[in-house]
Order: C-alpha cells, then structure tokens, then sequence
C-alpha cells in the first residue's frame, strides 16, 4: 500500500516537473518571439536566416563528418588504386589476355604539349592554381546557372581527376551525396599531390572514347602523333571533348567538334595564349583528324584473344562497361588443350610446307618427292626462292613499286624512277620484300557443330609477325570445298546421289550465245558417272552440270544460309567451281551446318560474361538453331562426303594419319595452286585449313604439294591426330549410318604426275553478256582436285580408274 502510495507521489512529481519545463519553453519562445517582432521587418528575416543558416551549417558539417571516412583514405590516393581490368579466359577459366593495358600510355607532363595544358586550364579550371581542390566561386555560379534551368559543371580539374581514380567509390549518379564524396576526395587529393602531379595524372587517365585512355593515346588515335606535338588547334579539340566525349566526338560529329574546338581556343585567347590576329588564324583551321584506332592487344594476345577484343570494346560502348576498372571476367568458347593441338599442328606442318616452296623454288628444276621431310633436310643447302626472283623480276620490279615505302617516297614528291632505283639499290629492303612475300601463310578454326562455339583459332604462322587473320579477314577463292553446297543444294531440289552425268566437256549457254566450258585436266572419259562420284572425285564437268541443273540463285541463297553470310557472293555459274572469295570462318560455319544434320548455327567465340562478384552480366551461350539443310539431305550429303575420304580426294586423312574415326570432308585448290584448303566434319568437331601466300602471285610450284589434299590436308589431319589420341574428341562418335574405317596401313602414293591438277577451262563465244556475268577468265579459273590412290575402288561400270579435278 505504501509502495503503491509512494509511485502516485513519484508520477505526481514527474508531471509537476515537465509541467514546469514546457512553461518555462514557452515563456522563452514567447520572449524571444516578442523581441523578434519588435525589431524591424528586415532584421527580422536576417535574425531568421541567420539562425537557418547556422542550422543547416551544422548539419552540412556533421553529414560531411560522416563521409569522410567512407571516402578514399590518404593511402588509397597515395597507391591511386589500380583498377581491376577485365580478363578474358579459356572455357576452362585459363586466363588467355587481359585489359590491363588497354589503350593507353602513361607520360609525364614534360612529354605534353603546353597547348593541352594551356587549354585545359583555360576551359576546364582557370583558377586551378589558386584553389585547393574545390572552387567555390565557381560551383557557386553553376548551382545558380542550374537553378534558372541552364545546367552546368563546377567540377575543378582535381575533382574530374577524383571521379577518375576512384569511379566505384565516389559513384557515378547525380546526387549530392556524390558531389560531396567527390569534393572530399578531390581535398585529400591536392593534400596528397602537387599541382603538376594533378595534371599529369589527370591527362593520364582521362577517357577518349574507342578504350582510349590519357593523351598520349588520345594524340596516337585521333592525329597520329605523339601528345608532345600537339598544335594549338589538336589540343582544343581533344580538350574540348572533355565536356562530351560522344556528343564532340570529331570522328562521328566534326562540325560539333569543330564548334567546340573553337570555343576552346576563345577560352585559351582570354587566358592570354595568343593574340586575336593568332586566333582567327586557328579558328580558321580545319579539324586536321588523322584517326587511327590504336592496337588493343598485350603480349599474351593471338588472333583470337584480338578479335574478342574488338568485339568486346563494341559490346562495352552499347553497355557503358569500362574495361579498364571493372574487372569483368569473359568466359570464351575455346577449348584451352585443342587451341596448344591446333598450334603445334599449324607450326609443325606449315613449316614443312615452307621447306617444300623454298626448296621447290631454289632451282630451275623440280624435286618431286611426296614426302615433307624430303624438303626438311635438303633446305639448309640452298637459297631459298632463289630461282623465283630469278625467273621472276617483273614480278619482283612490282613488289617494289607496291611497297609502303616506294608510296610514301613518291607522295613526299620524288621522283618514281628515283626510288624505284634507290630501292631496288638497298640490299636490306631487297631481302625483307623478298622474305615477307615468300612466306606461307596459313589459317586453322574449329567449331562444336552441336553448339556453334569456336574450340581453337589460329589466325596465321606467328601472331607477332603477321596479324593478318587468315581466319575471319582473309578472303580468298574456296575453289572445291565450295563444291558441297552446290550438291546439297542439287539433293534439295530432289536429284538422288546414283542420278547420272556424262564424264564429258559440256557446253554451258547463255542466251546472248555466250558458251562456258569447264574441264578437268586429267580428261574426260565419256561414260556416266553419279551425282555422288562427282563430288568425290571432283569433276569440274560434273559440277558444273549439277550447277546447270539448281541455277545460280538457290546456290548462293543456300549458301549464305548455311553460314557464307559475311562475304558477298558473285552470282556467276562459276561459283560453283569456288570462285567467289570467302573466309574461313565462314566455310567451317557452313561445313558446321552439314555436320550439325542441316541446323545453322552463327559462329559463337564468347559464352558469357560476368562482373567482379561472378553476376553474369550477359550471356550468350544458347541460341536456338535455323533448319537450311532438311535433315535427309544432310544425312546424304554426309554419306558422300565419307567418299571424299576414303576413295577420293583425302585419303591421306586415313594412310598419312591413321585417322580411322567416321569423318568426312573436302579439299580444295585454285588456280596456279594459290590457295590450298582441306575441310572435315567429325560429329562432335568440324575443322578447316587455308594454306598459301598472301600475294597469291606468288604459290606453290608443285602441283603436287599445291594442292589442298596434300596441303591444308596436312594441318587438319595433324590436328585431329592429337584431339583423338588425348580423348578430347572422341573416336567412337558417328554421323547417321556411319562406321569406323578399318586401319589403313601407310603405303607410298601414286606418281606425282598422275595427280596434277589444271585449271577449268572457261571458254567463250560471242561476247559477254549483257545481263548475267558468266565468271573469271581462263587464267583465274580454280584448280582441279588430285585422284584417287592407284587401289582407292572404281566407280560402277568402269574399267580403267581415272584421277579427279576440281
């Protein structure tokens, strides 16, 4: 009772006391109120945004308390944290390349023109030498000009740096809180450098778009020059797209940059720069862009890792990705073992081609062997391409005339036959012509046909000195591997592989009375052959009547929908003989569709992506396939296909190689044995081989070797040897109605000359036509395919064996 007694005593007292405290709250505001009214009305209002203004300095000062140690420390500006760069890697995480570098290179301020200098303090930050990393005079005029509706930057020199070095931190939005971050940072910054440090780390980082980082980059890419010798009007243009790097970009929109530039330049006359005689002079200038987009590539680059990279700098343009800082992780489709296989297999065999070409061309005469190593151990005893130069000096006196340095001599106002002499003079010159268009070139890729992803790529002999892909750039006659589309689409259009042809010359004619008369070398032999011994032992005769039969038009429709989808093909008879240049890429693609029963699929070469805590960002390893081929006619296609391998034009993927998994494919040769290509189609890999000189005026000179079954034929097989032996690819596997071969036991081949290839015959009467080309002239014509092995077995109802064309 007591207890409850004393908490009503307690309760009473605790009203009593807040009762006494709010009266004496409001006796002091009511005191305070009068004297506020007493005094005038305009010290009224000052006494009242007096106090606000304390208030909210206040509380401005305590949320800055708060950030400041969620901002980069002094050590984090000291270390200028290295941005974590996007890495692309195997599609087993084995790192292939990085972003690390990307495009740019770091300078000192001494090695800049004081033109960017000049110009970016005018324009960027006049008063940079008098502020400590914020100019409040400055961001003051913004806030008013953005309040009245005209918004403006206020950001100095060492805030933009501050955005710069620490874009996670600081953020990207426009809010206050990244203002403030940013202002906070840019203090600890001009605490931490001097001015000269801020400039030079500033016009280190800044971006120029194309992955372009920092001045020196930006100088290279746009003029072609070094940042040291940047002009007044170089300068305002790269300064004035800081304000916009899209919207005042000189490559896609000159006169904005133009207009900018010259606003720059009015800037650095009020700096005092130049007088206004010196600046209508400038501004009278054109933009002078000289863009080269600089080389995105490190050490550990090859043509694959390069052409992602190309890619990726598009991809990251549509989805505003820095690769530079935010360490995205590209998981690609390659396979990291069957790259090293298909690596060691262009070396190891292209090596052994280039000993065929120098030995074949040191002497007036010819070796003649079948085997490589023949060639192996005889070129360390002879010149090598010394009877071609010898046999060959117009072409030679050509090379000179073509040359980069014979043009920039004649552009620079000498005169030609001067050059030409003073260069024809210059032993050193002479031998590397003479070196650089003597070497084999070569291109491999591998695709999954079930998926469409890109398992290994090699784009030339060795990256570091031809950059040139011979896989995705290099466009060059296919000759007969183009063969199969115009059988696929013979099959299509309901014409069985047993329909007979006759073995003979025919002419082919137009309606203006032009006559096309395509033949092989070896002859003819005037009896009936299938649609199926056609395409196995390549006859141009065959061909060219199957060709007849389909027409132009589904030919190259089809084989656009197979994959050629990249070049563009002539709409001449002639493409049936493969004379309408393609990549690589593009016909292993379409060999893809065959193997995968008739479904397209594009060439896939990147599976996903995604971001520094493993997110995936994009991907893109399904896509849903495009039925171009029925499955019939693939399944038949690949039927005669197996032919060309074991009876016809590459038996050597049996008896040089021992390959006895179910595989099918084609060779191919153009004239003058130019280009040598080989194709084959395992069902769970498809790979394809190019062989030959980048100047195609310069090839093999044996018949022999020049053609792709006993060329390109080579890298294939070799590749395909290793993936089966390690189990990457698997030996068991088989297309529809397939079977392994049995064990071919390795044998001599046939005399060199009974496998000459030639050139068809496209003959002519009457004038061109008028309304459809009919194709190239004899001289470009492709190359016939070799035969068949002295025991490969005969076509039915034939008694004497004959060799193929192409």
């Amino acid at each position: 009772m007591d207890d409850h007694n004393d908490g009503r005593q307690w309760d009473g007292r605790e009203r009593r006391l807040l009762d006494r405290a709010s009266a004496r709250a409001r006796q002091e505001y009511a005191r305070a109120h009068g004297m506020l009214m007493r005094k005038p009305p305009l010290q009224r209002w000052l006494w009242i945004a007096g106090g606000a203004s304390v208030l909210l300095f206040a509380l401005f000062a305590i949320y800055v308390a708060i950030l400041f140690p969620l901002t980069p420390g002094i050590e984090d500006v000291k270390q200028a944290r290295v941005a974590r760069p996007t890495v692309v890697v195997s599609s087993d995480g084995r790192e292939l390349a990085s972003f690390e570098q990307g495009v740019q290179e770091r300078v000192k301020l001494s090695q800049v023109s004081k033109h960017v200098v000049t110009a970016l303090i005018a324009t960027e930050d006049r008063r940079f030498y008098e502020h400590h990393g914020i100019d409040f005079t400055r961001t003051a005029g913004a806030l008013v000009a953005t309040l009245k509706g005209d918004a403006q930057g206020g950001s100095t020199i060492t805030q933009q740096l501050a955005r710069n070095m620490f874009r996670d931190e600081i953020g990207r939005a426009r809010n206050i809180n990244r203002k403030l971050k940013e202002l906070i940072t840019a203090f600890k910054i001009e605490n931490t450098y001097s001015k000269t440090e801020i400039l030079e780390a500033y016009l280190n980082t800044v971006p120029f778009l194309y992955n372009t980082y920092g001045i020196e980059a930006a100088a290279r890419t746009y003029f072609n020059k070094p940042a040291l010798q940047l002009n007044e009007t170089e300068a305002a243009t790269l300064v004035g797209m800081l304000k916009g790097t899209a919207y005042y970009n000189p490559v896609t929109n000159p006169e904005r940059s133009l207009a900018r530039r010259n606003v720059v330049l009015a800037q650095m006359l009020k700096a005092g720069a130049f007088d206004e005689n010196r600046y209508k002079q400038l501004s009278r200038r054109r933009l002078g862009l000289h863009f080269t987009r600089q080389a995105e590539r490190t050490g550990k680059d090859d043509h694959f890792t390069a052409y992602v990279r190309r890619w990726l700098v598009e991809w990251a343009d549509k989805n505003d990705a820095d690769l530079q800082q935010d360490g995205l992780v590209v998981q690609t489709t390659l396979d990291y073992d069957l790259q090293q296989d298909a690596l060691r297999a262009v070396e190891r065999q292209a090596d052994a081609l280039q000993a065929i070409a120098d030995v074949d061309w040191a002497h007036s005469w010819q070796l003649n062997a079948s085997q490589p190593q023949t060639y192996v151990s005889m070129r360390e005893n002879v010149t090598p391409f010394e009877y071609f130069w010898q046999s060959h000096g117009d072409l030679l006196n050509a090379f000179v005339r073509e040359s980069g340095e014979y043009r920039k001599a004649v552009e620079a106002g000498d005169k030609p036959e001067t050059v030409f002499k003073r260069l024809k003079g210059d032993r050193e010159f002479m031998r590397n012509l003479k070196i650089a268009k003597a070497r084999l070139e070569a291109g491999f890729v591998a695709m999954d046909p079930a998926t469409g992803e890109v398992k290994a790529w090699v784009g030339s002999r060795n990256f570091q000195r031809e950059q040139y892909d011979h896989v995705s750039q290099a466009a060059r006659q296919p000759g007969s591997t183009f063969k199969p589309i115009v059988y696929a689409a013979a099959l299509e259009k309901g014409i069985a592989p047993e329909h007979p042809y006759l073995d003979a010359v025919t002419s082919i004619r137009f309606g203006d009375g032009t006559v096309w008369r395509p033949t092989d070398m070896s002859g003819t032999t005037g009896r009936r052959l299938t649609l199926r011994d056609g395409l196995v032992f390549s006859k141009n005769t065959i061909t060219a009547q199957v060709m007849q039969d389909v027409g132009v038009a589904p030919i190259v429709k089809l084989a656009q929908d197979m994959g050629v989808r990249q070049s563009k093909l002539a709409q001449v008879p002639s493409i049936a003989l493969g004379t309408s240049p393609v990549t690589l890429l593009e016909m292993v693609s379409a060999y893809s569709t065959i193997a995968a029963q008739g479904e397209y699929r594009h060439p896939v070469f990147v599976r996903r992506i995604t971001d520094r805590d493993g997110k995936v960002v994009a991907d893109f390893g399904s896509q849903q396939p495009q039925r171009v081929l029925s499955q019939a006619s693939s399944v038949t296609l690949l039927d005669m296909m197996r032919g060309v391998i074991n009876r016809g034009t590459g038996t050597g993927i049996r008896y040089r190689f021992g390959i006895t998994a179910d595989v099918a494919g084609k060779t191919g040769t153009t004239q003058n044995n130019a280009d040598g290509w080989f194709i084959m189609m395992h069902p769970n890999l498809v790979a394809g081989a190019w062989v030959g000189f980048n100047d195609n005026r310069v090839t093999m000179r044996s018949n022999y070797w020049g053609q792709g079954g006993h060329s390109a034929i080579l890298l294939v097989g070799d590749f395909f040897k290793e993936a089966l032996n390690s189990g990457k690819v698997s030996a068991d596997a088989l297309f529809p109605g397939g079977q392994k071969a049995a064990p071919v036991y390795r044998r001599e081949e046939a005399p060199v000359e009974e496998d000459i290839e030639e050139g068809g015959d496209m003959e002519q009467e009457g004038g061109p036509p008028q309304d459809e080309p009919i194709g190239p002239s004899p001289d470009q014509a492709p190359m016939p395919e070799p035969p068949p092995p002295p025991d490969a077995p005969l076509p039915p109802g034939q008694g004497t064996q004959f060799p193929n064309d192409a």
